[in-house]
């Protein structure tokens, strides 16, 4: 019987049991695109990483999958949990690739940066630059958010659609209170995305109870799956890319991004925009492994 190995990592975070759970699963050949799926439903999270390092083109690969059959194609958790796994595991997949390390998501060449913080692998992927790709009335988000227009009033700030990899919208909060109030109306928010053609809502508000963040966010994707994700690189970069636009943060900055409070996986995001793009870092822990069988 065939039998591939696994891991479960939480991402996004140097402590067990909080941050954004990934499952990783390492595979010698490309599967059937169901067992891709099979595999990606069974563990259940918000996305499962599927990695392999390829000796022909000296590079670490990944392929990442939701538990509703989408495959993801940005670097957000998915990428950096995987990542840190090789790392955690010693594996040795930067060989013969210089002083400038990368992997490829899908067919995206992905640039990083390897470091170490408290012992553990710090991984920063760069994306590309953000961009203002479109808007959203106000009164059509309020209603799929629970919230009114005036709770997503925040500094003059837009509801705009922003895309450094993938497309999020961008959706000002007032305050903490109204924050924790939002909830999730699926169908909604499933209508919305494809009529504005984005992929997820990154609800933020830059009152924060904790000085060391930038802001505090959620993140809703029911379009591919996700309810509510406890930490989102992919979402996390257009952010900093947007707020540097409506010159909040600087360039070449470190800045924090809290998330994953309101389900109790509680993740920090570093992200730093530079002028060619935008960096997006964190760390992870493994919290158990095993066999998987074909």
């Amino acid at each position: 019987m065939k039998t591939l190995d696994y891991y479960v990592l939480d991402v996004f975070t140097d402590q067990r049991y909080k941050g954004n759970q990934l499952s990783v699963v390492y595979i010698d050949h490309e599967l059937d695109m169901e067992q891709y799926h099979d595999i990606s439903r069974e563990f259940g999270y918000s996305e499962t990483s599927f990695v392999t390092y390829s000796t022909a083109e000296n590079v670490f690969k990944v392929r990442s999958f939701t538990p509703a059959r989408f495959e993801v194609a940005g670097a957000g958790h998915n990428l950096l949990g995987a990542v840190c796994l090789a790392l955690l595991k010693k594996w040795d997949i930067f060989k013969n690739q210089g002083e400038a390390p990368w992997v490829l998501i899908g067919d995206v060449k992905v640039p990083l940066k390897i470091t170490t913080e408290a012992g553990l692998p710090y991984v920063a992927m760069k994306q590309s630059q953000a961009k203002i790709i479109g808007t959203v009335p106000a009164g059509e988000i309020a209603e799929a958010v629970g919230l009114s227009i005036d709770e997503l009033a925040l500094n003059n700030f837009g509801i705009n659609i922003v895309q450094t990899e993938v497309p999020h919208l961008m959706v000002p909060v007032k305050d903490l209170e109204s924050l924790e109030k939002a909830v999730s109306n699926k169908s909604l928010l499933k209508k919305i995305s494809e009529k504005f053609h984005f992929e997820g809502y990154y609800l933020f508000t830059t009152q924060r109870s904790d000085q060391k963040y930038i802001a505090e966010t959620r993140f809703f994707n029911p379009g591919i799956g996700i309810d509510e994700d406890p930490a989102t690189g992919t979402a996390a970069g257009p952010l900093a890319g947007y707020l540097e636009m409506l010159g909040y943060i600087k360039k070449e900055y470190d800045y924090l991004i809290l998330q994953g409070k309101y389900v109790e996986h509680p993740s920090t995001i570093r992200v730093n925009v530079v002028e060619d793009g935008i960096w997006v870092s964190g760390s992870s822990t493994i919290v158990m492994e095993g066999k998987i069988y074909l």
